[in-house]
């Protein structure tokens, strides 16, 4: 089989890009539509306005291409070679030669073109976008106390300046409560001019009323000059508001490999569970695969169903196939979190399952 570009692949690859750039738009301003009406309910609370609802919308915008370019990629290709096959196109490639495969190969390469800008913006704009929303919300909700940066959470407590680079919400038997990691307190003067103390601790953790810290390295200062110590833990007296914290938690399936990567290694470090960020660190690694197979996966039906069904017939197909294939998915995941398997077999998992299936067909309809 020939992989050179030819006028057909233009010919396939502008007919998947336009049905596919459809739907991926309406896909994704449909769920802006479906947010931006919620958001409206928010108006008037903690000082929110309607620009900051736009706002909200719009730096969520990247994020949400991200999420709906896999289904918009299924219904699109179904859409483009099912357009295709209803004229005769498709049936014409067949008779001048052209194999099932090769037709195939032709969609997924578009694809595969689109992804690349896809994966790219998920783990630049997208993370960034969020956290700017993440952001407003958590400043709105402190009364501009709180506030959300690259170099993590910022908190202004009295005369201390805290700084946390990670956050997260674990859930106990006691109920949930917030655990910041790779703390930072930086203790003014009482004039606010001088810094006369400076704490760094591994975590932070909310117990009962109490904030506590673990891990403690302190540094003070005063006339006598500069002292060190060390304690396994220590209370600490904050003003932190956990509920503020946790209702601001960016998520982790939105959190840029990049970043999630430095939290396993943080928790690693520390003897800590890391599959909470496991399981989304490897679902971004084979999202791009997970997409392509699932697009090869539906080749059959532009070559047989949709041959004589009109535009509905595709986009429901597509649409059940999308929204089976998610739950699908979301199950073999879940099962092998719940059985022990290790977070990058269950993410495999459904890539093989998928790749298998292909591979079954063009196997004996090539």
């Amino acid at each position: 089989m020939s992989l050179r570009i030819k006028r057909v692949d233009w010919l396939i690859g502008v007919t998947v890009f336009g049905s596919l750039f459809l739907v991926w738009m309406v896909l994704v301003g449909l769920d802006a539509m479906i947010q931006f009406v919620r958001q409206l309910g928010f108006i008037g609370r903690n000082g929110y306005t309607l620009s900051n609802a736009i706002f909200y919308i719009v730096v969520t915008i990247p994020r949400r291409m991200y999420e709906m370019f896999s289904f918009s990629a299924l219904i699109g290709g179904l859409l483009g070679l099912g357009g295709l096959a209803a004229t005769g196109e498709l049936t014409a490639l067949r008779a001048a030669g052209m194999s099932r495969l090769r037709i195939a190969v032709s969609t997924v390469g578009v694809v595969a073109v689109l992804a690349a800008g896809v994966v790219f913006m998920g783990e630049t704009v997208g993370p960034w976008g969020d956290q700017q929303a993440q952001a407003l919300q958590m400043r709105l909700r402190s009364g501009g106390s709180l506030g959300l940066t690259n170099s993590g959470l910022w908190a202004r407590d009295g005369d201390r300046i805290i700084n946390a680079k990670h956050s997260e919400v674990r859930n106990t038997s006691d109920g949930s409560h917030v655990q910041l990691m790779d703390v930072r307190v930086f203790t003014l003067s009482p004039d606010g001019r001088q810094l006369v103390r400076f704490d760094q601790a591994n975590t932070a953790e909310q117990i009962g009323k109490q904030w506590v810290l673990n891990g403690v390295r302190t540094t003070t200062v005063d006339d006598t000059g500069v002292h060190d110590s060390t304690s396994a833990n220590e209370h600490w007296d904050s003003k932190l508001d956990p509920e503020v914290l946790q209702q601001s938690q960016v998520l982790p399936q939105y959190l840029a490999m990049r970043d999630l990567q430095h939290i396993i290694d943080y928790k690693q470090k520390n003897g800590e569970n890391t599959r909470p960020y496991e399981i989304p660190f490897w679902g971004r690694v084979m999202y791009p695969f997970n997409v392509l197979v699932l697009v090869l996966c539906t080749m059959p039906f532009a070559f047989g169903a949709l041959r004589s069904g009109g535009l509905g017939k595709r986009i429901f197909i597509g649409m059940i196939i999308a929204i089976s294939w998610y739950f699908v998915q979301k199950a073999i995941v879940s099962f092998g979190t719940v059985y022990g398997v290790p977070p990058i077999a269950a993410n495999v998992l459904p890539a093989m399952l998928l790749a298998f299936i292909a591979w079954f067909y063009f196997r004996k309809n090539a």
